[in-house]
């Protein structure tokens, strides 16, 4: 049973983020649940290591204390993730947030081709980020910009794919495992893979299981974090 003290002095807790909660949502409830239950003073320093989406689930590092040091370093690790691509339409935020808007052509896509597509992804490449994300560009983050109908040219950013698997071909979905570096969008490779393959593709389901060494099989869920400190 980990004390107040351990919390300020420093915890990593792996969280299994669940469905359509933010980040920070994730961060404020585990934070509450310590403020509440254990006592910890209400400006005591949490965070998290690297932003899942609401659409997303899975592996959320939560540093606590002293340990918020080390989030610049857990963000930097290669990350695991796995999901599925829906092959044949195109959404403007590259996932399910926005509506279909292209529907492409799909009857030349063979396994073969979806294999072959996998190595043009494989190692540097150079990637945009989807117009509906954080980044800041002129002080505004895209996302605003793009709910605004303000078109905004993106440049382009190197990421590295260092693992790219399909596990299951049931077109129109394709499920996939990746293990990339920091700063890789999901969503921005879904669009991408399906433009190589001379159609369209979107993101319809993703969830991070690895960050360096650190699994989601050995995470917890935020309202099971919350219901064992009430058990104590």
């Amino acid at each position: 049973m980990l004390t107040p003290e351990d919390y300020l002095n420093g915890q990593i807790l792996l969280i299994d983020k669940p469905l359509k909660w933010s980040s920070f949502q994730a961060v404020n409830k585990i934070k509450y649940a310590l403020i509440n239950k254990l006592g910890l003073p209400k400006k005591f320093k949490i965070g998290h290591a690297g932003t899942l989406d609401p659409l997303a689930s899975g592996l959320l590092l939560i540093c606590t204390g002293k340990f918020t040091k080390r989030i610049f370093e857990l963000q930097g690790q290669a990350k695991e993730y796995t999901g599925t691509f829906f092959i044949g339409a195109t959404t403007p935020s590259y996932d399910l947030e926005t509506e279909v808007d292209q529907i492409f052509p799909t009857e030349h896509i063979n396994d073969v081709l979806i294999h072959e597509t996998v190595n043009q992804f494989l190692g540097e490449i150079d990637q945009k980020p989807p117009v509906f994300s954080a980044i800041k560009k002129d002080g505004i983050r895209l996302y605003e910009h793009a709910r605004a109908g303000v078109a905004v040219e993106i440049a382009s950013r190197k990421t590295s794919i260092h693992e790219f698997e399909i596990t299951r071909i049931a077109l129109p979905e394709i499920d996939f495992r990746v293990v990339c570096s920091k700063g890789t969008y999901i969503r921005s490779l879904a669009y991408d893979f399906g433009k190589a393959m001379q159609s369209g593709s979107h993101l319809t389901a993703l969830r991070r299981t690895k960050i360096g060494d650190y699994d989601v099989k050995n995470a917890i869920e935020v309202t099971l974090f919350e219901e064992n400190l009430k058990s104590k």
